[in-house]
Order: structure tokens, then C-alpha cells, then sequence
């Protein structure tokens, strides 16, 4: 497992009866967790102390409770800083457990010695796009949510990136990827975050177990001569990491040849030292920089 371990500012402090205590810089937040099955002892007195709750509903959702939480706040990884705020479907506005993968690929960008050019797709907040940029990549950072846009370049600004080669593009992943195509346009890296769920523009609906893999393919037709990674990011239940194996394996080693590994990424947990599983990643990368 790929393990986040770095944080100052976050710490999964307990989990019990599917829920995980968390701190966010100074405020304590207890959110549902479908990994946490168990039923441990809650012995920790932060669990008595929270500045909110996120309650799910079993109709389906759920509301937060809060006790005493800002309406935004701000905590930092590193040299980077991201702006937070309770959202529906409990989130934050941050997956802390991506760190793990930031720092895999923001050393890859440092040490390539040559200009690299980033493609960051159903890219949220923007936490990759600020790591690859602070690495020294160009990004292009695309959302199909212009809130969430916003909320990237903001991130981006309190990272210290303003003046960064970002650009910001709202619009259909998959649409911009054929315009970029048609265009001849390439990159270097290619991030994506591809939902398990969601509806386009016109109502067409998207079910990453049939997309995916269509996904993948037209992404490698945007690659440049000699790419320096990709990495696809899955929180869909039933997904191994092995088929991210398989699909990136499929469409990028044929031609570029290079490494694929796959993983779960996730959190320590301070109270019990474990590891909360929180997601998937398929990452491939080439040697050296090279078509090997």
C-alpha cells in the first residue's frame, strides 16, 4: 500500500463502527467510512470533541452537524497550501490520501532535466495540479465544475503558484481530450481522477466500468513522444488495483513500453498504527524518460 504519511496538518486520529476521527489542521471532524466494518473501543477523548459530524442518512447522503467550525480554513502539505470547507456528501475539498501520489510523481517532474508538460483531468480542487506545478511542470488543469475550478486556482494562489503555467479549463474531460487530439497537441503526464458515477453535459451517463478502459486509450493519443508518466486514481468500490494494471498495461506499454505498478493508497492511523485503505492507483512510468 502507497501510504500518505508525511501530513503535519491531518492525521486520521481513530476509526471505529464506520467512522473515521480526523483532525484538519486544529478542528476535529468525525465522516462515515465504508472501509471502517469494525467495532473497536472509542478510547480516544477527541471522539468527545468534535467540531463536526457528518451523518449519514439511511435513505441515502446524509447532513453535517456542526458544533464549532469555520466556514472555510486552511491547512498545508509541505509548501503547499490548500483551502478547506464542508461540502455536501461529507466532504472537505481534499483527499489528504493523495499525498502519497503527489510525492511519487513531484519527483519524477524534479528530476526529469526537461521541460514537462502536465494534463490533470476531473481535477477538482486542484491538489495534483498544484503538486506538478510546484514540481516545475506546466499543468493543464480540467474540471467540468467551474466551482471547482475556482477553488483550484485558488489553492493554487495560497500554494504561492499564482504566476504558475496553469491553465484552467471547465469543460467535459473527455470532449477536451478529443479537441487536444484533433489539435495535435501532447503532454508529457497525463493525472486523471475519473468519478465511478456522474452525467454529462446532455445527460449521457458515465459508469466507470464501461469507461474506463475507452478513457485510458484516447489519453495515450495525447502523450508525447517521450512521456514521463501516467497515473489513473479509482475510488470505485469492486475496482482492483490489478485492472488498473491491466488497462494501463494494455494501452501505454505497447507503445512506450516503461513499468506499471498498481496499488491502494491510503492513511495511517495514529491511535492503532494501521493503515485505512482509501482508494486505488495505476501508475505507469517510462525509463528514464525514454521509450524504452
Amino acid at each position: 500500500m502507497w501510504e500518505a504519511k508525511d501530513w503535519k496538518d491531518y492525521e486520521i486520529i481513530d476509526t471505529s463502527n464506520g467512522e473515521k476521527l480526523e483532525r484538519w489542521g486544529k478542528y476535529i471532524l468525525l465522516r462515515p467510512d465504508p472501509q471502517v466494518i469494525w467495532n473497536t473501543p472509542k478510547n480516544n477523548p477527541a471522539w468527545n470533541r468534535l467540531n463536526a459530524h457528518y451523518h449519514r442518512s439511511k435513505k441515502g447522503g446524509g447532513e453535517w452537524e456542526f458544533f464549532d467550525l469555520p466556514q472555510q480554513w486552511s491547512i498545508h502539505y509541505k509548501d503547499l497550501t490548500f483551502h478547506l470547507k464542508p461540502f455536501s456528501f461529507k466532504h472537505t475539498g481534499l483527499f489528504p490520501e493523495q499525498a502519497a501520489n503527489w510525492d511519487w510523481f513531484s519527483d519524477l517532474i524534479i528530476n526529469a532535466g526537461r521541460p514537462i508538460k502536465v494534463l490533470n483531468l476531473f481535477a477538482y480542487t486542484g491538489g495534483a495540479t498544484c503538486a506538478a506545478a510546484k514540481a516545475g511542470a506546466s499543468v493543464t488543469h480540467v474540471d467540468a465544475s467551474k466551482g471547482m475550478v475556482t477553488w483550484a486556482k485558488e489553492n493554487a494562489q495560497a500554494s504561492g503558484l499564482a504566476d504558475a503555467p496553469i491553465r484552467w479549463i471547465v469543460d467535459d474531460c473527455v470532449k477536451f481530450v478529443e479537441r487536444e487530439i484533433r489539435r495535435g497537441n501532447h503532454y508529457d503526464a497525463v493525472i486523471m481522477d475519473p468519478p465511478s458515477y456522474g452525467r454529462g453535459p446532455k445527460g449521457e451517463i458515465w459508469k466507470i466500468e464501461e469507461k474506463i478502459h475507452s478513457l485510458i486509450a484516447l489519453c495515450r493519443q495525447v502523450l508525447s513522444d517521450e512521456p514521463l508518466f501516467f497515473l489513473v486514481n479509482s475510488y470505485t468500490t469492486g475496482l482492483a488495483p490489478a485492472v488498473l494494471t491491466y488497462l494501463i498495461s494494455t494501452e501505454i506499454v505497447p507503445v512506450y513500453g516503461g513499468h506499471v505498478e498498481s496499488g491502494e493508497v491510503g492513511l495511517p492511523v495514529s491511535d492503532n498504527g494501521l493503515t485505512l485503505p482509501c482508494g486505488a492507483a495505476g501508475r505507469w512510468q517510462t525509463a528514464g524518460g525514454k521509450i524504452t
